[in-house]
């Protein structure tokens, strides 16, 4: 939405424990949430979406408080969802049609917003099994990128994400957006640097293969061995050569035509799905 102390409807700006004005804490805050910095003060983030808050329900995140818009939900299945959680102790904010729509970072919202507590991972939280294929993103910069390689992971069975550096926030609203939900079903780790990564690696014997447009081997030649991680580096930069030095291998996608790169998301999908052709092949 655009931009914990939700009450039930009371405070400013409230007829009938209905939100109407945007001066309303509330209101305020889901605004203020779109703020990195107040992100990470407040450990909470703002999902929209019938879909996606669902999803975060039912995967067990912590819901904060659930936005509503009565008029816009009435008579659906999200507005029984949003009952029983309230019953069951979740906060619930109740705002005008008018107001939500303009609060709203879509159109023709469907009427339901999540403020989420955020969940932070250490690369030590992760499981690695046999059968484990990460997908490792090195100073990604596009929320919209990072987005569509969560929704890609989640799709392709994948282990989950490691965020190496300087990333983009997986909780920023375009990030989640384009998530579409599986934010909340894919495990999102961060290692503070490139060696940290590759030292967690090696300890836990996750091959890594990065991705370069350089490389020799294509990525379709390539041994999908798990449990292994595919690196992807920045989308200006690439990853950086001492980094691809040190992968236990570098892989390229072919290309013909004039494109210089492909969109991280589609390198990411593209290698996912090879890993999984490799690992059903396998069975």
């Amino acid at each position: 939405m655009r931009g914990a102390a939700a009450g039930r409807g009371g405070g400013t700006g409230a007829v009938d424990g209905l939100i109407t004005s945007a001066a309303n804490p509330v209101v305020k805050r889901v605004r203020s949430l779109a703020d990195r910095r107040h992100r990470r003060r407040e450990g909470a983030f703002v999902v929209e979406g019938v879909q996606p808050v669902w999803r975060a329900v039912e995967a067990g995140w912590d819901i904060d408080t659930l936005v509503v818009a009565p008029e816009l939900l009435a008579g659906t299945a999200a507005e029984r969802m949003v009952a029983e959680r309230e019953a069951a102790g979740t906060r619930v904010a109740r705002l005008g049609r008018a107001l939500f729509e303009r609060l709203a970072d879509r159109d023709g919202p469907a009427g339901l917003a999540a403020v989420v507590r955020t969940r932070t991972r250490a690369l030590d939280d992760l499981t690695v099994t046999p059968g484990a294929v990460f997908t490792a993103l090195d100073r990604i910069a596009n929320p919209g990128n990072l987005g569509t390689v969560i929704r890609t992971v989640d799709a392709a069975g994948g282990a989950g994400v490691v965020l190496v550096g300087d990333c983009v926030d997986p909780f920023g609203p375009v990030a989640v957006k384009a998530s579409m939900g599986s934010l909340f079903a894919v495990d999102v780790a961060h290692a503070p640097d490139a060696d940290t990564f590759l030292a967690w690696a090696a300890a836990q014997d996750v091959r890594v293969l990065a991705a370069s447009g350089g490389a020799a081997d294509a990525h379709w030649d390539a041994e999908y061995r798990p449990p292994l991680a595919l690196l992807f580096g920045s989308e200006r930069e690439g990853l950086p050569p001492g980094v691809l030095a040190r992968a236990d291998g570098r892989l390229r996608i072919p290309m013909v035509g004039t494109a210089e790169s492909l969109n991280v998301g589609v390198a990411a999908g593209v290698m996912l799905y090879e890993a999984r052709r490799h690992a059903v092949g396998a069975d």
